[in-house]
């Protein structure tokens, strides 16, 4: 006798499979074409590299180029936490990417800006202020490679063909 966990399950299972839902990396799937067919433009300094770095883990190194992406990454930060005495103890590190995906024509398929936020404190030492605001921008770096590959996931039926 099944349980109630997984009657459920098989409920939810029978649901999606009539829904029409499939996995986006699967044989038939929309973003089956984009992985390892993304070239992404080099990285020219640490965050950077960070946000290629986990991009390229996301969809793959380009081995078989289809497209290129192209962004510009702008980051701020923002005094968040301030003391009686007007001491910044917290730091917002704000990120935004716009970017683009040209097909080997040369012709932008599709683009959009991502934003996101981290933050750090600066209540240690020097020391213990700057691994956090590095850890901070590295994570924020990891944020935005993720929501992209989400957005590239989600619209690759509309231009990954």
């Amino acid at each position: 006798m099944l349980s109630f966990k997984h009657k459920i399950l098989f409920i939810v299972m029978l649901i999606l499979s009539g829904c029409g839902f499939q996995a986006a990396y699967g044989p038939s799937g929309p973003a089956n074409g984009i992985r390892n067919t993304i070239l992404v433009e080099a990285p020219v300094n640490r965050n950077e590299y960070n946000f290629v770095k986990r991009l390229e883990e996301r969809i793959g190194h380009a081995d078989n180029q289809q497209f290129t992406l192209s962004y510009t990454i702008t980051l701020s930060e923002e005094a968040r936490g301030i003391t009686p005495n007007q001491v910044i103890t917290r730091y917002n590190v704000i990120g935004v990417v716009d970017f683009s995906i040209t097909d080997m024509g040369n012709q932008n398929v599709s683009s959009g800006k991502i934003d996101s936020f981290t933050s750090y404190s600066t209540t240690g030492n020097t020391v213990s202020t700057l691994t956090a605001k590095r850890d901070s921008y590295k994570r924020l770096m990891t944020i935005l490679a993720d929501q992209l590959t989400t957005r590239l996931i989600g619209t690759a039926a509309h231009w990954a063909k």
